[in-house]
């Protein structure tokens, strides 16, 4: 059984291989990923997963959020897939031809998030983008449009925010692996907050999230650690 812990993702959004290193440190035994995105990733390139390997058995989200056309993406993750990081992300936008190139060439275990509708967006956003009033009028039928199409595509999973999980799990399934930015216990919710659908970690687990990216709420904290352990904590408590 999964402990509170294994649920939390802690992204590594900085970019000096010291100061990742530093919350590998502090955190190596208290979440169950680390996420190295594209501000890390491209400071440091793959040395800074060795890294983290070596300091810890937590798994690596490798959140490059792939968007390009099919054959770059398709050859674009398979040169991450070497480095057998537990998750790559890839943007749905394109349609299912590059997330089926994927699914269909993917050598390893690695598997395939596919991003939704990112946490920053809101319906203001998706009118100025061009989006018809259909989404723009109901954001969650934007976000299972393209869950049913990954699904159907063959990726493993997607990532969508904590409003959504519940009405994608019980559309899809409880095999598509969901993961849940934008996670903000109530103790640390803050002003002028760049993530526009936020959620706390127990609502996130109880409706259905498998993981929960935790950033700013322990990165921030006096002592990270003990942040981790009261997220760890109130997860369990919905277990």
């Amino acid at each position: 059984m999964k402990r509170g812990k294994d649920f939390i993702i802690f992204p590594l959004d900085v970019s000096t291989f010291d100061e990742a290193m530093r919350y590998v440190t502090l955190l190596k035994d208290q979440v169950g990923l680390f996420k190295v995105g594209l501000e890390l990733f491209l400071s440091q390139g793959p040395e800074i997963i060795k890294a983290i390997r070596k300091q810890t058995s937590a798994g690596i989200f490798l959140d490059l959020k792939l968007h390009d056309i099919p054959a770059t993406v398709k050859r674009a993750f398979l040169a991450a897939s070497q480095f057998r990081p537990r998750f790559i992300t890839i943007h749905c936008d394109e349609g299912d031809e590059i997330l089926k190139s994927v699914a269909e060439n993917n050598p390893g275990d690695t598997k395939i998030m596919a991003i939704t509708v990112l946490t920053s967006l809101n319906p203001k956003k998706l009118k100025a983008l061009g989006y018809g009033e259909k989404y723009v009028k109901d954001l969650s039928a934007l976000v299972l449009l393209k869950a049913r199409m990954a699904k159907e595509a063959g990726c493993h999973g997607v990532v969508c925010s904590g409003h959504e999980v519940a009405m994608v799990k019980r559309e899809l399934g409880p095999d598509l692996i969901a993961i849940t930015p934008g996670i903000r216990p109530a103790w640390s919710v803050v002003k002028q907050d760049d993530q526009a659908r936020i959620v706390t970690p127990s609502a996130a687990v109880k409706n259905g999230a498998d993981y929960i990216v935790v950033g700013r709420p322990i990165r921030d904290a006096e002592d990270p650690a003990d942040a981790a352990r009261k997220v760890a904590k109130e997860i369990e408590s919905v277990l």
